[in-house]
């Protein structure tokens, strides 16, 4: 019995330590971006409203690439998860091909296909719709690059579903449509939040594929690499500081609210 004791504790010390190089690796820099910056600096950046415009533009066009990869991908992840076609591998494969594209090369490929002198993008433009050097832009940089993780996520979702209480739903007279809102979408609601989650984080931190196709106006992640480039990294954490403990708080109470609706439905 004592053997068995130390076998099992000496394993969980063990990974205890291992996971404690992992914690260590991603906790120091960050640490070290937020609370080494000098207070004054980040005082004054906090007042900058260039900083605080291209935050905001950095949530605010990550939350409408998420909105419209949640009205288009979730269907799309129901497909997946519910049915068998031809073809599904590789269309399952080239939506999550936008995760291994290196992000630059994303954005020129988004740019051969919505910039002005490309037929799409042309097409838009004659409506008024840019997405050069505009909002539009940013929009699908973002979705681009973040939708595969909303996409596997919420078809994960789908497949934990029951696909049995959809067969009584049906049997009991509700349509399809009833079904898909009734039953099918709560039970797999938790995995679609997450995934709109991480897309939106996803979203976040994407510099790639958005300075390719829209350098103006300058989210976040673009600001800082222009402040590196012209002011130095002493004058460039803050900025970064900022958004992290921003990005930081805004995923952590996301994360509470999904706790607090777990453990009461």
């Amino acid at each position: 019995m004592g053997n068995l004791k130390l076998g099992r504790y000496s394993l969980v010390i063990s990974f205890v330590l291992l996971g404690l190089v992992i914690v260590l690796f991603v906790g120091l820099p960050v640490f070290k971006l937020v609370f080494g910056s000098d207070p004054a600096l980040v005082w004054e950046n906090l007042l900058d409203e260039r900083v605080l415009g291209s935050i905001w533009l950095t949530f605010y066009t990550a939350l409408i690439a998420t909105a419209v990869g949640f009205l288009f991908g979730v269907p799309l992840a129901y497909l997946l998860a519910r049915y068998d076609f031809p073809g599904k591998g590789l269309l399952e494969g080239l939506v999550n091909l936008p995760i291994v594209i290196p992000h630059t090369a994303a954005g020129i490929a988004l740019l051969f296909v919505f910039g002005r002198n490309f037929a799409l993008g042309g097409a838009f433009e004659n409506i008024g719709i840019s997405f050069v050097d505009s909002k539009a832009g940013i929009v699908i940089a973002m979705m681009f690059v973040s939708i595969p993780f909303l996409i596997e996520s919420a078809k994960e979702g789908f497949k934990k579903a029951d696909i049995r209480l959809d067969n009584v739903a049906r049997s009991l007279g509700a349509s399809p449509w009833q079904v898909f809102r009734m039953v099918t979408f709560p039970l797999a609601w938790q995995s679609i939040f997450s995934g709109c989650l991480l897309m939106w984080a996803r979203g976040i931190s994407e510099f790639g594929a958005v300075i390719i196709l829209t350098y103006h106006p300058s989210i976040a992640p673009v600001l800082v690499f222009e402040r590196l480039q012209t002011h130095g990294l002493a004058a460039t954490a803050p900025i970064a500081g900022i958004l992290v403990v921003i990005s930081l708080l805004v995923f952590v109470v996301m994360r509470k609210m999904l706790a607090k609706k777990t453990k009461y439905d």
